[in-house]
């Protein structure tokens, strides 16, 4: 780049560019969100048939349109923001050393060089000419003390300085240039294709476009504050409220991953930087699962005559050996993507809120993680977060998902002048299997300072919104409860009160042996557990193998908690829809207390 092109450029005209593409996110935003929570909420609530399902077949693939754009055009704000840094960079570099050479009587031509005055050194009897000299960029040592010793050499007082500031607009010239061939390729990859479908291809691409834009706007993007290394959530919410708009825009355009993640962000802000992960992960997932050849034949007829009639082929024990485990892989964890979007789909179902996802990740501790709430935690009236316990993973989550909705449809029906929200919280890593793993206390030690955490992040989140805290109740089922009896002992008594009311169902014992050592009143602490079988294995089975301490659990009534009535008839069937066990919990979560059935 040349001096005159530098001169003449404008930082600010790429800043505002930055801003019209970062305005263009916040309205594809909105659009889908109108798109999801209006107008196809509106459809699920009021029409049926074949002409309504195929408009909401279209509008999902408008929705994806704007979710697109308003990622691309995040991606494009930041990448011009942080090529308007690289250059005013360059430009006041450039700027001062013009001035400098100004002040020393030099004059800056147009093609970079110097040219100094007449002088004469101390001691000289007549001035020695002027000249021009032309600086070099870079940093080598050995240039740089040839420079030094011709400036002590040379008579002339201005050729040591004329060099300097020579060295120093080329070296502005040089950052200007290289800045400028750095970010031009990556500003072109950012081109969408010319057409209305939003492919997996197109989505595996954002994931290659943010890879680019961070590593170029790394100087850019190093002037933002980072978050506080093992930042407590209080610590996390002052940081994001620290930044300007800009700054959080185009943080969370580079780094979706640690922004939805983060405890103590507003959960509006966690459910974009999640939907963004999500989209580039399923359509990531699908484009490996298309790699892999079809599944040979299985079986073929046994030709020896022999049992059994049929065997295994080796050209199936080959691609099995070879593609089995990684094609089960992705086929599980797309089913469980797939879970969630039917959740988003199902917004305005009979009044179903919009989902938020607080929380995701496809191989996160083992099975994966999700957090999905139904309505906005943050505003509620009253919340409700629970935990499923044993072989809960992504992959299953549908189960799950639909578990915390009826949740949210029975306590709204108590209170529907109130604002609900229920949050299915699988951020731990759930055992896999009864015995042995669900014997043992380790899962819940890991998960239970996890819950906590997220717990305090809903309430300086809530807080934040409207400087206020809703009623808030964590409920555990099986394995669950354990993690949250951990979790309601973890941090410190000091902490700010959190949670309001725990509940517990099929609880193998909450590594407590009393309701009062949970952090709330005994009247606060509700359980039920089913004369099933296999529920009567669970909590029996835990209070022998001591997940309880002093082998007390929840539905004991020296524990000195509630013990609601529940008419479950398995050890899985507390949520079953109309029925008295969902009942009696979501009367929890709605602070109706006196709708509560007890046993006798």
């Amino acid at each position: 780049m040349d001096l005159a092109t530098l001169k003449a450029l404008k930082p600010s005209e790429f800043e505002n560019a930055a801003d019209a593409y970062r305005a263009t996110a916040v309205m594809a935003d909105a659009a889908k969100d109108t798109v999801d929570n209006q107008i196809s909420a509106g459809i699920r609530n009021r029409l049926s048939g074949a002409t309504a399902t195929a408009a909401l077949r279209e509008l999902a693939a408008v929705s994806r349109n704007f979710q697109y754009v308003q990622t691309e055009c995040g991606l494009v704000s930041t990448a011009l923001n942080g090529f308007a840094f690289d250059m005013a960079s360059a430009k006041r570099k450039l700027e001062a050393a013009i001035e400098d050479a100004r002040a020393d009587h030099c004059t800056v031509h147009a093609d970079g060089s110097v040219g100094y005055p007449a002088g004469r050194k101390p001691g000289e009897e007549k001035d020695t000419a002027g000249g021009t000299v032309t600086g070099s960029a870079g940093s080598d040592p050995t240039a740089e003390a040839l420079e030094r010793q011709a400036a002590n050499i040379h008579p002339n007082p201005y050729y040591g300085v004329a060099i300097e500031y020579a060295d120093r607009i080329a070296d502005a010239l040089r950052e200007a240039t290289e800045a400028d061939a750095k970010w031009e390729p990556k500003l072109r990859a950012l081109r969408a294709d010319d057409d209305l479908v939003v492919s997996d291809r197109d989505w595996t691409d954002v994931t290659s476009d943010r890879g680019g834009v961070a590593d170029a706007a790394d100087t850019y993007l190093d002037s933002i504050k980072p978050p506080p290394k093992e930042a407590t959530p209080e610590e996390s919410a002052e940081w994001w409220k620290s930044l300007t708009p800009e700054q959080q825009a185009d943080y969370l355009a580079v780094h979706p991953n640690a922004i939805g993640a983060m405890n103590g962000l507003p959960s509006d802000i966690r459910d974009d930087a999640n939907r963004m992960v999500l989209d580039e992960t399923r359509a990531k997932y699908q484009l490996d699962l298309n790699t892999i050849p079809k599944e040979p034949v299985k079986y073929a007829p046994n030709t020896n005559g022999s049992y059994p009639a049929a065997v295994i082929t080796a050209e199936w024990r080959q691609w099995n050996d070879k593609y089995g485990a990684k094609k089960g892989r992705l086929e599980g964890a797309l089913k469980g993507m797939q879970a969630i979007q039917d959740r988003f789909d199902r917004t305005g179902e009979r009044g179903l809120p919009e989902a938020y996802l607080l929380g995701f990740d496809p191989t996160g501790l083992g099975d994966g993680r999700i957090i999905l709430a139904n309505g906005n935690p943050d505003t509620a009236d009253h919340v409700g977060v629970w935990v499923p316990g044993t072989k809960a993973s992504l992959e299953s989550s549908g189960g799950d998902i639909g578990r915390a909705e009826r949740l949210w449809k029975a306590s709204h029906q108590l209170n529907p002048g109130q604002n609900i929200s229920t949050v299915l919280w699988l951020d731990y890593n759930a055992p896999d299997n009864v015995v042995p793993q669900a014997t043992r206390g380790g899962y819940a030690e890991e998960g239970g300072p996890r819950l906590h955490d997220f717990m305090e992040g809903n309430r300086v989140a809530q807080q934040t919104a409207d400087g206020t805290r809703s009623h808030t109740t964590v409920l555990g089922h099986s394995y669950g409860s354990t993690v949250v009896g951990v979790s309601a002992q973890s941090g410190s008594w000091e902490d700010a009160k959190a949670v309001d009311d725990y509940v517990f169902a099929g609880s193998p014992g909450v590594q407590a042996d009393h309701a009062g050592d949970l952090g709330v009143p005994g009247n606060h602490v509700w359980a039920m557990g089913a004369d099933s079988w296999d529920d009567v294995l669970v909590r029996e089975g835990g209070r022998f193998l001591g997940l309880g301490d002093n082998a007390a659990i929840p539905t004991d009534e020296s524990f000195g908690g509630n013990i609601m009535k529940s008419d479950a008839e398995g050890h899985t069937s507390f949520y079953d829809e109309n029925s008295l066990s969902l009942k009696n919990q979501a009367a929890v979560i709605a602070g109706r207390y006196s709708k509560v059935t007890l046993e006798q």
